[in-house]
């Protein structure tokens, strides 16, 4: 079976940037999250609405079946942000999914959040992911990467602590 990871969380922790790089010294293969989004989800942060759990649950299930489908190794950049949504993507994509954790201060985030361009996540909704933010407890199969460290140094960490 080959392994399933999800690059998880908050806006503007680098998990488009991060699940690339490692993507590139592994070859494994990395899907955005973002692309997974109903477009209905996309215009409501990108209007500064925060989603609801409800608004949440096809997107997570489509993270969880697209792992699910993967005939290689995969990893898929999603916030998973609280232990539910890591439980149902788990459900879909199977118990052996690792959790990435990108961790780091809300000071970081926030000031790599106002330098990228393009992306529909606002700053302005950030405090809300920190406020969901349920970190992966030590029944779950996760790893945690401090973020605050140069892109090259934090994807070969993972690639270090995953063995891959």
């Amino acid at each position: 079976m080959p392994m399933r990871m999800v690059m998880m969380g908050v806006a503007g922790s680098g998990k488009s940037s991060v699940g690339a790089a490692v993507s590139a010294l592994t070859g494994v293969a990395y899907v955005d999250g973002d692309d997974l989004h109903p477009k209905a989800n996309i215009d409501k942060m990108a209007n500064g609405i925060p989603l609801t759990d409800e608004d949440r649950a096809p997107w997570l299930d489509e993270v969880g079946h697209t792992l699910a489908r993967a005939q290689a190794p995969t990893i898929i950049g999603c916030s998973a942000l609280k232990r539910i949504y890591r439980d149902r993507i788990r459900a879909q994509a199977g118990r052996d999914t690792v959790f990435i954790h990108l961790t780091g201060e809300r000071s970081v985030i926030e000031q790599r959040m106002g330098d990228r361009t393009g992306h529909f996540m606002p700053v302005a909704l950030l405090d809300s992911q920190f406020e969901a933010l349920e970190p992966p407890g030590e029944d779950e199969r996760a790893v945690a990467v401090d973020i605050d460290q140069p892109l090259d140094a934090i994807a070969g960490e993972i690639v270090h602590k995953l063995g891959l």
